[in-house]
């Protein structure tokens, strides 16, 4: 019997919660709650740091620390058009004012054109303390791209997109799936979508991955159902 050595039950939760603490404070509650459950939580106050500190967000991020999540920054690479200076501003603000011990690049390139200006943008995050760096593609992409981050966001998008890919490119298989994560959103209450979603990460060996309701323009506003169900 083949036996799949990431089953539902290893597989751990990053968690966008692009949500203010003041407006869902019962959110940011249970993902504290949730520490032991969490792989990471990406922390946004304004597609970024924003321009000055947030004293709200500052105090679930030194919370989630305290709880041993890592707390990642939010910084949007505009599939490698934004300025690398730009980009690092955000990390440094990130750092300064959250605390936050790792980073979440957005948008990131998965073409091999990009690969020296995402491996810079890594190199200024290390030397800035980020101790895990995600690149959220979104596809998969170039297997250069494995050697930069700790964790490749290789699909996010809606549940029937999610339902009905079938590729998985065969370089994936030389990492542990704990180096792949899964983003899927639109994802149909009553709870058998929300298992099949943990079911086909696995099998797609995604090791990290996160199952929401949210749909629209805003859909990472929603807690995971992974938490939802656990109360």
């Amino acid at each position: 019997m083949h036996v799949n050595p990431y089953e539902k039950k290893d597989l751990m939760l990053l968690v966008p919660l692009y949500e203010h603490p003041a407006d869902r404070p019962e959110y940011w509650e249970r993902l504290i709650r949730s520490a032991g459950r969490l792989h990471s939580v990406v922390l946004n106050p304004a597609s970024g740091p924003g321009e000055a500190p947030d004293e709200r967000f500052a105090a679930v991020a030194e919370r989630l620390r305290g709880a041993g999540v890592p707390v990642l920054g939010y910084a949007d690479t505009d599939y490698g058009r934004r300025p690398h200076a730009a980009v690092v501003q955000d990390l440094l603000r990130h750092r300064d004012w959250y605390g936050t011990d790792g980073t979440f690049l957005d948008q990131a390139a998965a073409g091999p054109e990009f690969l020296p200006h995402y491996r810079r943008l890594v190199v200024s995050a290390r030397a800035a303390g980020a101790r895990t760096v995600v690149l959220n593609h979104g596809v998969h992409p170039h297997p250069g791209y494995a050697e930069l981050a700790d964790l490749l966001v290789t699909f996010e998008g809606p549940w029937d997109a999610y339902r009905d890919a079938t590729a998985v490119p065969p370089w994936t298989a030389d990492h542990p799936a704990h180096r792949f994560c899964h983003l899927v959103y639109a994802v149909p209450p009553g709870g058998q979508a929300a298992e099949l979603a943990e079911r086909l990460a696995a099998q797609r060996g995604a090791g990290v991955h996160c199952a929401v309701p949210g749909t629209g323009a805003h859909p990472w506003g929603t807690l995971p159902y992974a938490l939802e169900a656990a109360g």
